[in-house]
């Protein structure tokens, strides 16, 4: 059973509160905890794009496989924004991979390797390795796998499958707070109970006075959106970009800037807060799917212009 610590820290890192965890107080090396709550640590801060501070967090020549694995996501994850190598972090994920499989490793180390590996392994288009990886199509049950596996599958449109693995998982898993994210996370992707199942969970988990994610925030907003509640939408997005404004980069500021870049363009008359909002996503989130979406179909248009022939002005004939 988890600590009173460890279980609040997941707890966090669930919905999403990556700040106040990156700022997390370790406890001594020696403590029970000490490698699951860095673990949360670490990927928080991978969360928040600071990979290079989990490289200075995690000595390389650490024992725990969990925390080699997740030191490899982030050094995986750093090149990615540069132009290093990438392939070396995705071999040292896949040799700890058949190392957590000898009967002497813990079934938690190996699924906290595995939930790194796969993540890795999806950032860079390996979507089948991914899957497998995580344990699809076997007795898997790391619910921190399932998570995974139903983001990757919505991410390719296969909202089928994400559900078929979120019904496996009832058959086993207790229902806790990360089954009931998995559950909403469907719910906002996939429009069910118009969406009205999402938007209560999200408000439900904001009305905790001990936690605060922007993460929440937005996919709130984001419900509410889908619903058609454009004001409270706005409302909710502001908030977070707000929060965000003395921030480099703060936790849902990217997500915040889409929506909000799609409730400004609703209204045609926000044309420019529309371009004001999409140009600030555009500087400081440059691989953003939305952003290198419309980049493509500029260069597309502007490539086609020029093929295109204006058709002579129709004359009236005279009698």
């Amino acid at each position: 059973m988890d600590s009173s610590d460890l279980y609040h820290v997941k707890q966090q890192f669930t919905l999403g509160a990556y700040k106040s965890l990156a700022n997390l107080t370790l406890p001594d090396v020696s403590s029970p905890d000490y490698v699951s709550l860095t673990l949360y640590k670490a990927r928080s801060l991978i969360a928040l794009g600071r990979a290079s501070d989990v490289l200075q967090l995690i000595s390389p020549n650490i024992d725990s496989l969990s925390l080699k694995a997740v030191r490899a996501l982030a050094r995986y994850v750093q090149e990615g924004e540069g132009d290093g190598d990438k392939d070396a972090p995705l071999e040292e994920l896949r040799d700890l991979c058949v190392e957590v499989e000898g009967d002497d490793v813990d079934v938690k180390e190996r699924w906290n390797v595995r939930v790194d590996a796969g993540t890795a392994f999806a950032r860079a288009g390996e979507i089948e390795e991914a899957l497998e990886t995580l344990g699809v199509g076997s007795n898997n049950e790391s619910l921190e796998a399932i998570s995974l596996v139903v983001q990757i599958y919505l991410s390719i449109s296969r909202p089928d499958l994400a559900k078929k693995e979120h019904s496996r998982a009832l058959s086993w898993a207790e229902d806790d707070l990360l089954l009931q994210s998995i559950e909403a996370f469907l719910g906002l992707s996939t429009g069910t109970d118009a969406y009205a199942d999402c938007t209560a969970f999200y408000t439900e988990q904001l009305g905790n006075p001990s936690l605060a994610s922007s993460h929440l925030l937005t996919s709130r907003g984001v419900s509410r959106l889908m619903k058609g509640e454009v004001g409270s939408a706005r409302s909710d997005l502001e908030e977070v970009l707000r929060n965000s404004e003395n921030e480099e980069k703060e936790e849902g500021e990217e997500e915040a800037l889409c929506a909000a870049v799609v409730v400004a363009g609703l209204d045609g008359a926000k044309k420019g807060e529309a371009e004001e909002l999409f140009s600030r996503l555009q500087k400081k989130y440059p691989s953003n799917p939305l952003v290198r979406d419309v980049q493509e179909k500029s260069a597309l248009f502007d490539e086609l212009v020029p093929k295109f022939e204006v058709p002579p002005l129709a004359t009236a004939s005279r009698a």
